[in-house]
């Protein structure tokens, strides 16, 4: 971990590379206020070295993730978005502010060479602005006055690694952190990954495999979720074998696991799990943990079932989340569905299966009312 504990320097560093950062910024008991993702060591080195990397190679996917959906031209990509008149703080607040600036307060740690030495600015650069509000460039004029010699040799100005291109430009970040010292935590979920998504599937393989997820440390049950997501639509017969070695291991989990096995439940139409689905959205009132399931079930097959899960727990909901999910609704109900997608009947022989809380008996047959091979 750093000599300077991180609920300083990361906040400090953090603050100036989000939109609240600017003149007025909330203050809170004399320090500036930073959202999540302020608490994460910004050197991965011991103790702590491979956590810090798991963490960062999970956040990391997310924002790669993320910029597949929005595209590399996107302006919110941008480390340093412009706070323009109508233009939504909260909006700006995302992936792109936390996890690109995580990137470039590692690439500046890593031009100073030895970390004591970052230490040390860091101790400096919260003593000067302690009780005030910062901007980004408070922060690099600070960074390049503190080592003359880094200003010298115009390290601000390194082709590719500019450091205004860093601020301003869209895309991915321009560097990423060593990772290496996190391969003892992230090597099993690649393992076990790869054992269930080999093609043809050894059943016998991945059902037995000797990692057991119980033990796993939460970033690393939510990184082999993630990638099972990103590989979804799976074969029916991978689903079938996920669930039956994990689904009831997981229900024991927290909601931050829950959520990701419940999408994987979703966008691959698995219907014997869909039950915890409905019981999971009637005791989840928070938008992180409604709004993705939401989405995904007005995507495919399931926007029937999203419809009458929801008017039983609108009740429920504050206003705000209440209204977004309608418009998550109407915009799923007013698009048509796959044209290679059968309709969910919930009129004839299926209404057992989506209106109670429990599974139904049988473990295939009417259940499989649709290929969960082909992409909803």
């Amino acid at each position: 971990l750093p000599s300077v504990p991180p609920s300083d320097s990361t906040v400090a560093l953090g603050a100036a590379f989000s939109p609240s950062a600017a003149p007025g910024a909330q203050q809170v008991q004399g320090k500036s206020r930073l959202r999540e993702g302020g608490g994460r060591p910004w050197c991965p080195r011991l103790p702590g070295a491979a956590f810090t990397c798991l963490e960062t190679a999970f956040r990391l996917d997310a924002l790669h993730r993320q910029m597949k959906l929005l595209g590399e031209d996107n302006p919110v990509s941008k480390l340093q978005v412009k706070l323009e008149p109508g233009v939504n703080p909260s909006n700006l607040m995302n992936l792109f502010t936390y996890e690109k600036g995580y990137c470039f307060v590692y690439y500046l740690s890593q031009l100073c060479g030895d970390p004591q030495n970052f230490d040390s600015f860091l101790r400096a650069y919260v003593e000067k602005y302690k009780f005030s509000s910062v901007v980004a460039q408070d922060l690099l004029d600070s960074f390049l006055n503190f080592f003359p010699e880094l200003k010298e040799q115009s390290v601000d100005s390194k082709a590719g690694l500019e450091f205004e291109r860093w601020l301003n430009a869209t895309g991915p970040p321009l560097a990423e952190p060593d990772l290496s010292q996190g391969s003892s935590l992230t090597r099993p979920v690649e393992t076990l990954f790869h054992l269930w998504t080999a093609e043809p599937l050894d059943q016998a393989a991945a059902s037995a495999s000797s990692i057991d997820i119980t033990k796993w440390k939460t970033f690393q049950t939510v990184l082999f979720l993630d990638r099972l997501l990103d590989g979804s639509p799976l074969p029916q017969e991978v689903v079938m074998r996920l669930s039956k070695c994990y689904s009831s291991l997981l229900d024991s989990m927290n909601a931050e696991i829950r959520i990701r096995w419940l999408q994987i439940v979703v966008r691959n139409d698995y219907y014997p799990d869909l039950y915890k689905v409905r019981r999971f959205l009637e005791s989840q009132m928070s938008r992180m943990y409604t709004i993705p399931l939401y989405e995904d079930l007005c995507t495919g097959a399931l926007k029937s079932f999203a419809l009458e899960v929801f008017y039983q727990t609108q009740g429920r909901l504050h206003p705000n989340l209440r209204k977004t999910i309608q418009q998550i609704l109407a915009q799923g109900l007013a698009s048509p569905a796959p044209t290679d997608t059968p309709p969910l009947a919930i009129a004839t022989d299926t209404p057992a299966l989506l209106l109670e809380d429990k599974p139904p008996e049988a473990t295939n047959g009417a259940i499989s009312l649709r290929d969960v091979n082909v992409s909803a």
